[in-house]
């Protein structure tokens, strides 16, 4: 499992990433229903952050530019 990180400094942008993760860490609902999930249907990735990481306010005060960025991590699983 190779591990994606992305850190965005855009809300739009936060919101493409954050999409993407969500859509290829779920099993597709239609299939959750069945007794035994198919291993085609699995997610493809695992979230490592659940909720977006934003910068201390430590980290803000050294670095003011941190302030609007946001990173989000996540594990391929197959």
């Amino acid at each position: 499992g190779g591990r994606l990180v992305v850190i965005s400094f855009h809300s739009l942008e936060d919101r493409l990433v954050k999409r993407f993760l969500r859509d290829h860490a779920r099993v597709d609902p239609a299939l959750r229903a069945l007794p035994i999930v198919p291993v085609s249907a699995l997610p493809d990735l695992a979230l490592l952050t659940t909720r977006a990481v934003r910068a201390s306010a430590a980290e803000v005060a050294r670095n003011p530019r941190s302030r609007s960025a946001v990173l989000r991590a996540a594990e391929k699983q197959r």
